[in-house]
């Protein structure tokens, strides 16, 4: 078991261990750099080809090492054999597990100049303790998707609030018995994390190497207790979703709307693609009239790794891709993602919408105001112990019929305990 020490150091402490890492900034025989660079996204190879030909004594190899966990158990083995690569993308949620595992390096010192070029909501998502290990390359504000073609045809008004939405959900159920107005399944922790970030809860915090977890908060408890009202009333199902059940749904226009966040229309053209023209995105129901604030539900950074000899080119490379204007416009336009820099969301507005919604030509404007109005999140060093816990808790609770909100004081428990064993200093110890 790692000392309580070491765990914190490896996480956040700006000590010789973050700040260490090679530091050569040549090939060594006078020729080109060469980095070596693992994501997932879509077309990135001609992102790398771009900038290759642009800048001939920076030469970036590309490797898709594929997506989400697959992608950080890979680049986990490629550390603990000294082979990682130079750069990597990582998800925001997995990024401080690596942290810990001493794969990223604290890129302060390369990065500060293009810290304006994101708002401070995303910066946040790459920053610890002040120590930045990341440069964000794509975000997924919380916004929600709706079957606006069928609330039209059942004469129910869009929510703009929570409770609002309980209305809707209800007039749904009234009109069309075989309808739900959406599927809030227990496997949905990053929307569970998102409503309650939004409510004003922190599930995850640090100060000083100290960490507290407030997954079992009264804002949590709160969202516990309001979708569970929601589920027991019968006006929201609970299956998982993009099942093949689910997205027969979908296809039949029974489930009208799934609150997640901008990135949710490709993933619905991809399963229900004759639903195009039907749908119309609008900013995530509000906790507070007024509070148009919400968090992230997804994304990726590009790190650069510690293994790298040559920290401060591959920190070039990722300022371009993600924070110039020529790299987020490609980020856009070539890997069809929602861009995290600034500059990239504003020529997002100047673009057609997703052709799950041609008919709305505002989708990118209300994008960049949603956008505009994330909140940071922090997440914890043990993501996956609050998942695997949160569904099987909340699982059980659906099943059985008991309070939601034991789910979440249950995931809470689990996560402090976790860290304690793995030697972090947890509040209230």
């Amino acid at each position: 078991m790692r000392s309580r020490s070491t765990a914190v150091v490896g996480l956040v402490s700006l000590t010789a261990l973050l700040l260490s890492g090679c530091s050569s900034t040549g090939s060594g025989d006078g020729g080109p750099v060469t980095l070596e660079f693992w994501s997932w996204a879509p077309n990135t190879q001609e992102l790398v080809d771009i900038w290759n030909e642009e800048n001939p004594d920076i030469q970036v190899e590309y490797t898709d090492a594929g997506g989400g966990d697959d992608s950080a158990a890979k680049l986990l083995t490629a550390n603990r054999a000294g082979n990682a690569p130079d750069l990597a993308a990582v998800e925001y949620t997995t990024l401080p597990s690596l942290i810990v595992s001493d794969v990223p390096l604290d890129i302060t010192e390369y990065v500060e100049d293009v810290q304006d070029a994101y708002t401070e909501g995303t910066w946040a998502q790459t920053t610890f303790d002040g120590a930045v290990f990341g440069l964000p390359q794509d975000v997924g504000p919380m916004a929600m998707v709706y079957r606006s073609d069928r609330f039209e045809e059942l004469g129910v008004e869009v929510p703009t609030t929570w409770e609002e939405f309980r209305e809707a959900a209800a007039a749904v159920r009234a009109a069309d018995p075989n309808t739900y107005i959406a599927s809030l399944p227990p496997g949905e922790l990053g929307f569970f994390a998102g409503v309650a970030a939004q409510a004003g809860s922190e599930w995850w915090a640090i100060e000083d190497g100290t960490w507290s977890v407030g997954i079992d908060d009264d804002e949590s408890l709160e969202v516990a207790d309001f979708f569970q009202s929601l589920a027991d009333d019968d006006l929201i199902s609970t299956e998982p979703l993009l099942t093949p059940e689910y997205n027969k749904k979908l296809n039949e226009g029974t489930i009208l709307s799934w609150p997640s966040a901008l990135w949710a229309p490709g993933v619905i053209e991809s399963v229900a693609p004759e639903t195009a023209g039907g749908w119309s995105m609008a900013p995530l129901p509000q906790w507070n009239e007024g509070d148009p604030a919400v968090a992230y539900q997804g994304g990726s950074a590009v790190i650069v790794t510690k293994a790298s000899e040559h920290p401060e080119e591959a920190a070039e490379f990722a300022k371009w891709l993600n924070a110039s204007d020529e790299g987020s416009e490609l980020v856009l336009t070539k890997q069809n993602a929602y861009p995290a820099a600034i500059a990239g969301q504003e020529l997002a507005a100047e673009s057609d919408p997703p052709t799950l919604m041609p008919q709305q030509t505002d989708f990118y404007e209300i994008a960049a105001d949603i956008a505009s109005q994330t909140k940071p999140v922090i997440w914890g060093p043990n993501v996956n112990v609050a998942k695997s816990t949160f569904e099987d808790q909340l699982n059980k609770a659906v099943e059985s019929g008991t309070p939601w909100r034991d789910a979440f004081t249950a995931t809470a428990d689990a996560v402090r305990d976790d860290m304690r064993e793995t030697g972090y200093e947890v509040a209230g110890d």
